[in-house]
């Protein structure tokens, strides 16, 4: 009997802590439920270096919080996210048809994460915003501005799948307003 009452209150302890365990110092997941959307850009054959971005938001491990409470909840991580959203736009690249390489580029491609966050509320609200750079050969910047993209959805509460999943719709949407943009189809092709 009492190794019942002990297992039961073992469940109800745990049950109970999962509730209010906080998304804290958690690895960063690529979890994308978007597909990549192009415009009429020609695709350049020339190789393109994507250097590791840099992340230059304030509070470098938040990137998330829910409002649903009185008292907001926080996602944090330790990962670098500069480097992951690097990473993430070289491969949506490769599958937009791009050439990436490591180094020796026609053109390099510099980043700087201004925003890469989700805010919880009825939904999850997510926006990331990178500062890009695109320098030619010879040096010469081709292209500078900022790229963005935003991604919504509906999920149970304070989940890490969905903050995974609409940081990283997020990001594919960014990279699909980058290359529907002329400016940046010209800088990339060297011009």
């Amino acid at each position: 009997m009492r190794a019942r009452l002990f297992a039961l209150l073992l469940v109800v302890t745990s049950a109970a802590y999962a509730k209010n365990a906080l998304l804290e110092h958690v690895p960063l997941q690529w979890r994308p439920t978007s597909e990549l959307k192009l415009g009429a850009m020609q695709m350049p054959q020339a190789p393109i270096q994507l250097e590791a971005f840099q992340d230059v938001r304030d509070n470098k491990e938040a990137i998330g919080e829910n409002l649903e409470d009185d008292k907001p909840k926080p996602v944090t991580t330790t990962d670098d996210v500069g480097a992951f959203v690097s990473t993430h736009m070289r491969e949506l690249f490769h599958r937009a048809g791009l050439n990436t390489v490591d180094r020796s580029g026609t053109v390099t491609i510099k980043g700087e994460v201004k925003q890469f966050f989700v805010r919880e509320t009825s939904t999850y609200k997510s926006g990331v915003t990178v500062h890009l750079t695109v320098v030619g050969a010879d040096g010469k910047t081709l292209w500078s501005g900022l790229a963005s993209g935003e991604a919504t959805r509906f999920g149970r509460s304070y989940k890490l799948e969905n903050y995974y999943e609409v940081l990283s719709d997020a990001s594919v949407n960014t990279v699909s307003s980058m290359l529907q943009g002329a400016e940046v189809e010209q800088a990339l092709l060297g011009r």
